[in-house]
């Protein structure tokens, strides 16, 4: 797939631009967002996402189209993840309602800025060296188990580890002790202070990298075009700030969503390391030959994978979690109704 240079110039401006009506039409004016709000935006990225993967199928063809659309519904899926760590973020620092969505709009641009660079390094490595294809495929292999074996919680956990670049930050740059409305810098005492919302915002964009070391190679498994890499990437972030606040409240209801993405990544793991296999070119596996009988996983497969996969996940976990809130509902209900008939509701068995 060859794209000419303005191609790639053309989907940046636009992207840019993206980023800039949304903080003009909506971020510049501080104010918490409706559900509708919420919704319309949301609808109209993922809208957009699917036009412009029309458009890639028209244009580059049937199996280029087809990446593209298991790359984003694979960064998508992977990018719910990461608002449980942004709702962690948010409320460590204590980030007001109406101002949470300029943190949440930077914080991409930020974390686009960075996936960028590394869907650029990883590209070059894998243009020089398609060895890598084993490290991302065993990878993938030990985060999907990683994350198979966490526990789901029902309240996001407390704790948050601050990366090197944050800790540089706080180091470095003298802050005030609260926020500022939705300043970033102000001066104060004839100093410049830079305020706790800069710092949030570096916090969600480096933090939002650490994702990408399993999520960029799982679609560099899927396709090994760096313009589609990036295309997905984008597309799966920019409706991000939005589906944070739209589906805020059912995040703690997907009980099952580590469990789908870990199958997922296995899946993908498995599939970089066939192809690897495939297109071997390592001295110690095979003399160095190419593997003939390892198997080509079709994209139509990948994608009838990550969709089947993420269906089951989240009808499972509605099911498991509205069948939980009825028992708990049930025995709410028993209680009130013995505490009413005068029965004490910690009785034990024996009468005391």
């Amino acid at each position: 797939m060859n794209v000419p240079t303005w191609v790639w110039l053309a989907t940046v401006a636009g992207i840019v631009g993206l980023l800039v009506f949304d903080f003009y039409a909506h971020v510049r004016t501080p104010h918490e967002p409706t559900f509708r709000e919420s919704a319309w935006w949301s609808t109209f990225y993922i809208a957009l996402a699917l036009l412009f993967g029309a458009g890639l199928l028209v244009v580059a063809g049937a199996g280029h189209g087809g990446e593209y659309f298991a790359g984003y519904v694979t960064e998508k899926s992977l990018s719910v993840d990461n608002l449980f760590v942004f709702l962690i973020l948010i409320t460590r620092f204590g980030v007001p309602r109406p101002y949470q969505q300029k943190v949440l709009l930077v914080g991409v641009a930020i974390a686009l800025v960075l996936r960028g660079l590394f869907i650029w390094a990883g590209a070059a490595m894998i243009a020089q060296f398609s060895w890598v294809f084993y490290l991302f495929g065993l990878f993938l292999v030990y985060t999907a188990i990683k994350l198979a074996r966490e526990e789901h919680q029902e309240q996001a956990p407390a704790e948050f580890h601050e990366n090197r670049v944050l800790r540089l930050v706080r180091r470095v740059l003298p802050a005030t002790d609260g926020y500022r409305g939705d300043r970033l810098t102000v001066v104060e005492a004839g100093r410049r202070l830079v305020t706790p919302m800069l710092i949030v915002m570096i916090a969600i964009g480096t933090t939002d990298l650490l994702f990408a070391l399993d999520s960029i190679p799982a679609i560099f498994g899927l396709t090994r075009e760096p313009y589609i890499v990036f295309t997905a990437n984008a597309f799966a972030l920019l409706g991000l700030r939005q589906l944070y606040f739209l589906i805020g409240g059912l995040l703690q209801r997907l009980v099952f969503l580590a469990q789908g993405l870990a199958f997922i990544l296995a899946f993908i793991g498995v599939k970089l390391v066939l192809e690897a296999l495939h297109t071997n070119q390592v001295w110690f596996i095979n003399g160095g030959e190419h593997v003939g009988w390892a198997p080509e996983v079709p994209i139509w497969l990948s994608l009838s994978v990550i969709l089947g996969t993420l269906a089951v996940a989240t009808v499972a976990s509605l099911v498991v979690t509205a069948r939980g809130r009825r028992d708990v509902a049930s025995r709410t209900q028993e209680q009130a109704v013995e505490q009413q008939a005068g029965v004490p509701v910690d009785r034990q068995p024996d009468g005391r």
